[in-house]
């Protein structure tokens, strides 16, 4: 059995980001935490919708496995 080695997410540590997820749906937030399976907890957090629009949703814990691509929107 192989070994887990954490997600490399020091350098984004409370940095704005963006994530995608599966289902078409985006959030923006600030990076407060990670753990090895790439479980991420974003604060100020804004659910983007297609059209555009966007709702603030606070605090999430957002599961690894539904994160297709994540951004910084600052510079690291």
């Amino acid at each position: 059995m192989s070994r887990q080695h954490p997600p490399e997410l020091k350098k984004f540590m409370d940095k704005h980001m963006t994530l995608k997820l599966n289902g078409g749906r985006q959030i923006e937030g600030v990076l407060r935490g990670f753990d090895p399976f790439m479980n991420l907890v974003l604060d100020e957090s804004l659910e983007v919708t297609k059209s555009g629009q966007r709702t603030k949703i606070g605090m999430v814990v957002v599961r690894g496995n539904s994160i297709i691509m994540l951004e910084s929107l600052e510079r690291i």
